[in-house]
Order: structure tokens, then C-alpha cells, then sequence
């Protein structure tokens, strides 16, 4: 782990488009003219000076990809990209951002065609498919301190994502969503509607050995497996990648900014505000008794006083807050963090869907899309 933080700043911009994939068999669905509401994004490593002002980094790259994207949008995607897979659309865009827009650093572009798939190329052009499923459970943690509400039997709609390479595989045919929907169609039957207290391996289901468990089962029918992510409410989980768990709690902050080192006359100048959505990462050994790397509860206890100094606030007036762009912002909860939350090693900050900072003290090709 780095001593000092590194900022990936990244935007998201939706386009409408139709398409068809010719290259799939005849009687699959995809081959037909259909359509999607597209979500790309881009995430990169930008230096200093390439956007007009420091602090207008995330502004200038969602333009780009704004540009970058606006032929796809209402047109047949099939008149811009031959066969326009979900992979095929990222590596247009990813071609067309550096070849044309000159945008440097890309760690990352991805495409999400619908809520609950979409495709993720790396820094190195790797294709990382992923599919989100839903199961409804009920579950008790037995191992847990009197009083913990965790202790009472409870339930949640639980989440999950698989993420698979495909350009780890050896088949003729890379790792696609029907292929992912075979493979999790039994363990859907086997979780939906149980007690996952009662499931062999599960008798202490935390998010963390949800997760594991399910890597565990996966991993030998798809070796293209990448990570297996577990939600188990719509502001935490937890991921594992075959030796590390990390879990994540998320947040959301109503507060006013204005960016200090912006030009007089933009309006990120002025005073305007955002709901924020932040996302603290932690990764540690998994508790032997627990079950968890670190409990949800105590994430939020710890952070609770740095949350009320931010929520509902003008961040612009925080003594030695250097400006509050998402980047400024996120090393800061980061920093001030750390000594309440240790094994805290990553921040996301988003102004907009997809469009804000990530500050990390882990390398950014070990970092999980989450």
C-alpha cells in the first residue's frame, strides 16, 4: 500500500442507441433490432495542467466524453462500430478518447447497456464482464456481541455481482451474460428464499463469507472469475478476489461548494452545492470469530463525526480545506479518517452519477469497480 494518496478522476455521460449483433447466433434475442440507455464511463490518472484550472478535472473529462460519444447517441450503433457488443462500444470510446481527445492516463472505461450488466476495460485493455443478480434471504450473524441487531434473525434483498475476464479464457467464445446467467442459475435456486443459516458453509453468513463461499464454487466452473461482490444493503458490501476481502459503506452528503481556484467567471466559481455520494473502502483480515473484515456499524460510528462536519454545510468554509473539488475533497476525508478508520485505503467522491474522484492509497489496477 502507498504512503501517499493518487487521484483517478472519473465522469460518466448516457447516450440512447439501437443496435443489433450479427456475429451472435439467429436465434438469440441481441441479433434483433433492440436498443439500450448507455452509461459510459471513463476513469484516468490526469496530470497536473491538463484541465483549464486545478480543481476542473472532472468537469473537463465528462465534456470530453460527452464529444467523445455524441455520434452514438440516437443513431444505429452498427453505423459507427461493426459488431457493437458492449466490449466493441468501450474500445470505440476508449480509441476515440485517446486518438481524438487527447485524454491521458485511462485506467479505465466502461459500459453499462442496462441496470445489471455491463463491460469494464482496464489499463491494460482487458475486458472484465459483470452481471448483477438479486436473491431474498433471511440470515443471522450467531457469532456477534449481546444486543447487535445483526444477532436477531432478520432479512435483506441481497445483491450480487459476478465479474469475469474474458480475456483470461480459452474458449472460442468469450465469457458472456447468458453464460454467467448458467452459471449462477443454481446457486440462485439454492439461496432465493432461504435462511442462509441453514446452507452448508454458511452458518455464519456474513457479507464477507457470502462472498467467498460463492468464490469458492464459481471460480472451478469459471476460471475467468474475477471478483465475486455481495451486497447486502444498498450502501454496503463486500467483495472478495480469491485472497483479499474488502468492503465498502456509502454515504450521502447534501452540501454547497465553490471552487476556489476556478476562473471568476465559471460557474463552478459561484457558490452551488450537490448530493454527493461517498463511498469509504476498507480492506483487512477477516475476523476469525466475526466473520467480517470490520462491521458496518462500527464504519459508520467511527466516521459519524467527520459525516456531520460535512452534511448540510458549506464545505468552502472548512478551515484548511485546500478547495472542494471531489479530488481536494476526497483526500481530505481520507486523511482525516484514517486514524478513526485504519484500514480505510480508498475514498470515492461523486458530484454527479459516475462523475467525481477516487483518492486511493492502493495501486489503481487493483482497484475494484464498485
Amino acid at each position: 500500500m502507498s504512503a501517499f494518496p493518487s487521484s483517478l478522476f472519473t465522469a460518466s455521460a448516457g447516450f440512447e442507441s439501437a443496435c443489433h449483433i450479427d456475429a451472435l447466433p439467429e436465434s438469440h434475442r441481441s441479433r434483433r433490432l433492440h436498443g439500450h440507455s448507455y452509461l459510459a464511463t471513463v476513469r484516468a490518472e490526469l496530470p497536473a495542467g491538463w484541465a483549464p484550472f486545478p480543481g476542473g478535472e472532472v468537469h473537463a473529462l465528462r465534456e470530453c466524453l460527452e464529444r467523445c460519444i455524441a455520434p452514438l447517441d440516437h443513431a444505429l450503433l452498427n453505423d459507427h462500430i461493426a459488431q457493437p457488443t458492449d466490449e466493441n462500444i468501450a474500445r470505440w470510446i476508449r480509441s476515440r478518447l485517446v486518438d481524438e481527445f487527447g485524454v491521458p492516463g485511462i485506467s479505465q472505461v466502461g459500459i453499462q447497456s442496462t441496470t445489471h450488466c455491463g463491460v469494464d476495460l482496464d489499463a491494460q485493455g482487458q475486458a472484465h464482464v459483470w452481471r448483477r443478480y438479486r436473491f431474498q434471504a433471511a440470515h443471522q450473524l450467531p457469532n456477534v456481541p449481546m444486543g447487535h441487531k445483526c444477532g436477531r434473525m432478520h432479512g435483506h434483498g441481497f445483491e450480487l455481482i459476478l465479474h469475469a475476464n474474458q480475456d483470461l479464457g480459452e474458449r472460442d467464445l468469450s465469457i458472456d451474460y447468458d453464460r454467467l446467467d448458467e452459471i449462477w442459475a443454481p446457486f440462485h435456486a439454492q439461496l432465493n428464499y432461504q435462511c442462509l443459516n441453514e446452507i452448508e458453509g454458511l452458518s455464519n453468513p456474513t457479507s464477507e463469507i457470502i462472498s467467498s463461499w460463492l468464490w469458492a464454487r464459481i471460480k472451478p466452473q469459471l476460471p475467468e472469475l474475477s471478483w465475486v461482490t455481495v451486497y447486502e444493503t444498498g450502501s454496503s458490501g463486500a467483495n472478495f478476489d480469491g485472497e483479499r476481502y474488502r468492503i465498502w459503506k456509502e454515504f450521502t452528503l447534501d452540501s454547497a461548494v465553490k471552487l476556489r481556484r476556478a476562473p471568476g467567471d465559471h460557474p463552478l466559481a459561484g457558490i452551488h452545492g450537490h448530493t454527493f455520494t461517498l463511498r469509504l473502502h476498507l480492506s483487512a483480515l477477516l475476523d476469525q470469530v466475526y466473520g467480517w473484515a470490520m462491521d458496518f456499524g462500527d464504519v459508520k460510528r467511527l466516521f459519524d463525526p467527520i459525516f456531520k462536519s460535512l452534511d448540510h454545510h458549506p464545505l468552502h468554509e472548512i478551515p484548511g480545506l485546500a478547495d472542494t473539488d471531489t479530488a481536494t475533497l476526497a483526500a481530505w476525508i481520507l486523511e482525516q479518517s484514517r486514524a478513526q478508520l485504519p484500514p480505510l485505503e480508498r475514498v470515492d467522491l461523486y458530484e454527479t452519477r459516475g462523475s467525481g474522484a477516487i483518492v486511493s492509497l492502493v495501486p489503481f489496477e487493483e482497484l475494484i469497480p464498485v
